[in-house]
């Protein structure tokens, strides 16, 4: 396999583990690899380059972090398929729209498209009357062609209306809004661990109390009126989180206490 092409230049600053993480990631590209496929052993890699041990083993394990292999224990390190990214916690991205970026294909089986009546999950999140007329987009979504997630969207009626009758199988639904002139500026995404239930164990082919990943959002226009609240489950073994992380000035001072024994602001920890 010419995955263990390339050499690393011991006189580089840049650490050994580094440099074969990077090797393993180009050779994967250029020989094609797909998710499953096998990658050389630990003991291949230190004979083939002349490193140790713990090197190799620093840098699958960042490749693991970093989801681009899975380390299987008494199996070997195989490529791993590509999970759905922190974006669509953070950020106001459809799956679609995510997915895409990266190179892949997204499929949705929709399985209703309707009008229907807010219930009062849905009144409270779209702030519409019991009972107001929404639609429903409820979708099995494909990435590569393996089951992803399980999402049911509702819309007010005067969105919705704009998506009935669309094919959505291929489509984006953040896009044919825009299309339509409906933008969501701004919202509120959670994301929760949960388990399948026997229904959507069946729909995302996984086992019944399988980990699942539950996202809810509601999406807003600029004028803060709701245009979406879905509520997604995403196959817990194709979803990680990546956050980038900065330092930031407190709001509240801290306190400390001065020699005259009074409290004073003592400004922010450096």
């Amino acid at each position: 396999m010419s995955v263990v092409d390339g050499e690393i230049d011991r006189r580089s600053a840049a650490p050994m583990y580094d440099q074969l993480r990077q090797l393993i990631i180009d050779g994967i590209a250029r020989d094609g690899l797909q998710p499953g496929d096998p990658l050389p052993g630990e003991h291949r890699l230190c004979e083939r380059y002349g490193i140790s041990r713990t090197v190799v083993r620093q840098a699958l394990a960042q490749l693991e972090h970093e989801g681009l292999v899975e380390r299987v224990k008494g199996k070997g390190t195989f490529v791993s398929r590509p999970r759905t990214s922190e974006s669509l916690v953070h950020t106001l991205v459809g799956l679609y729209d995510d997915v895409e970026r990266r190179g892949g294909h997204v499929h949705s089986d929709v399985l209703r498209h309707e009008e229907a009546v807010a219930d009062d999950e849905v009144a409270a999140a779209l702030e519409v009357e019991l009972g107001a007329p929404v639609v429903v987009l409820e979708r099995l979504r494909h990435v590569d062609g393996e089951p992803w997630s399980l999402s049911t969207t509702w819309m007010p009626e005067q969105v919705g209306r704009l998506t009935l009758g669309a094919d959505l199988s291929e489509a984006s639904l953040y896009r044919l809004l825009a299309e339509n002139g409906v933008v969501a500026t701004h919202g509120v995404r959670s994301a929760e661990a949960t388990v399948a239930t026997h229904d959507q164990a069946q729909h995302l082919g996984v086992s019944a109390g399988s980990a699942l990943l539950r996202l809810r959002s509601v999406s807003r226009g600029a004028d803060g009126t709701p245009i979406e609240y879905f509520v997604a489950h995403h196959r817990g073994d194709r979803s990680r989180f990546e956050f980038q992380l900065r330092q930031e000035q407190s709001q509240a001072s801290l306190l400390h206490i001065a020699g005259d024994g009074e409290t004073s602001p003592a400004g922010t920890v450096g």
